[in-house]
C-alpha cells in the first residue's frame, strides 16, 4: 500500500484550528489536539450564547415597560392587553425604549389605551 503524505491539507486544517484558538490560555491555543477540543466547545457555547441573547433581552425589555408602567398604576400584562385591544402594534423593543428616551409618547400611549 503506497504512502499518503498529507502534509499541505493537514497544515491547513491544523493552521484554521490553531487560528481559531487564538486567545485561549496556554495549551488550549498551542496544541492541536486540545485546541480543537476547545474550540468545539466554544462553538457550541456562542451557538447557544445566540440563541440566549434573544431571551435576555426580551427578558430585559419586559422588565423596563413593567417598571414604567406601575408608576401609573398599572401592570405589564394589562398594559399589554389594552394594547392589543385598541389595536396598537408596537413591539416590546420600541415600546421599552419609549418609556426610556420618550416618557411623553409613552405617556400618550397611556393616555390612549386607557
Amino acid at each position: 500500500m503506497t504512502r499518503v503524505k498529507r502534509g499541505n491539507i493537514a497544515r491547513k486544517r491544523r493552521k484554521k484550528i490553531l487560528k481559531l484558538a487564538k486567545g485561549f490560555k496556554g495549551s488550549h491555543s498551542k496544541l492541536f489536539r486540545i485546541a480543537k477540543q476547545q474550540v468545539f466547545k466554544a462553538l457550541k457555547y456562542s451557538y447557544i450564547g445566540r440563541k440566549n441573547k434573544k431571551r435576555d433581552y426580551r427578558r430585559l425589555w419586559i422588565m423596563r415597560i413593567n417598571a414604567s408602567v406601575r408608576m401609573h398604576k398599572l401592570n405589564y400584562s394589562q398594559f399589554i392587553y389594552y394594547l392589543k385591544k385598541s389595536k396598537i402594534a408596537l413591539n416590546r423593543k420600541i415600546l421599552a425604549q419609549l418609556s426610556i428616551i420618550d416618557q411623553n409618547g409613552f405617556n400618550f400611549i397611556l393616555d390612549y389605551i386607557s
